[in-house]
């Protein structure tokens, strides 16, 4: 059974009255975690553009990169985001119900917050509507300043990458400790651990981004030490 059947079929369950942020609750054990993280990244997807007041077709690419929507699938996929927009349901709400439902999985927190930077960022424009929206549903989530740093320097145009906050770590830490957070970040972030975290294969592509900026993080700390 795809995502996006179990995407269906959970919103049987609106059909039935139930609210959008609702469903959540009831998504917390895998497969369903799958279908879960796939309604978020759509239901935030589109409290963030209200955010800024439009939708692009580069972001709407985006989340096609992030998410492939098989033919006849469109309509589902459809529906949650427009569900999502028209609800009057602050973002806020929704964040707080995801960040319950992924509580020991912090992870799949940094991997959402991550395909949110990717899509309002396609378009070439980040505004700063959707900067005090990221960053407001990145501190529910309990992300870092570190970590939103880093994932924000990978994306937006503006902001020069950090290799330290890349790796999230100190700037004056020893190398051997950089070193040991750049192994765990290359074995957190490897593609079959975001499966088994109930990241949708699709969005697995993200991960060969990531992976590349922490690499580069660790080779540009490297040389430097070096020095």
């Amino acid at each position: 059974m795809s995502v996006w059947t179990r995407i269906s079929e959970a919103l049987a369950a609106l059909a039935k009255g139930e609210g959008l942020a609702a469903v959540f609750e009831k998504l917390r054990t895998p497969p369903e975690r799958t279908v879960a993280f796939a309604i978020a990244a759509i239901a935030l997807s589109a409290k963030m553009a209200k955010a800024d007041g439009r939708v692009t077709r580069n972001e709407v690419r985006a989340f096609r990169e992030v998410f492939t929507i098989p033919p006849g699938e469109e309509a589902n996929a459809a529906r949650v985001y427009n569900l999502a927009r028209e609800d009057v349901t602050g973002f806020d709400v929704y964040a707080r119900r995801i960040r319950r439902m992924f509580d020991d999985g912090h992870q799949t927190l940094v991997d959402l917050v991550e395909s949110l930077f990717h899509i309002a960022t396609a378009d070439g424009h980040y505004h700063e509507a959707e900067d005090a929206f990221l960053a407001e549903v990145a501190r529910i989530f309990g992300l870092s300043d570190c970590e939103f740093r880093g994932i924000r320097s990978r994306y937006v145009p503006d902001a020069h990458p950090d290799p330290y906050d890349v790796l999230g770590v100190e700037r004056g830490a020893h190398l051997d400790e950089i070193r040991a957070a750049w192994r765990r970040l290359v074995r957190e972030h490897h593609p079959d651990r975001l499966v088994a975290r109930g990241v949708p294969r699709e969005a697995v592509r993200l991960a060969e981004a990531r992976m590349a900026a922490i690499n580069r993080a660790w080779e540009e700390i490297a040389r430097e030490h070096a020095l």
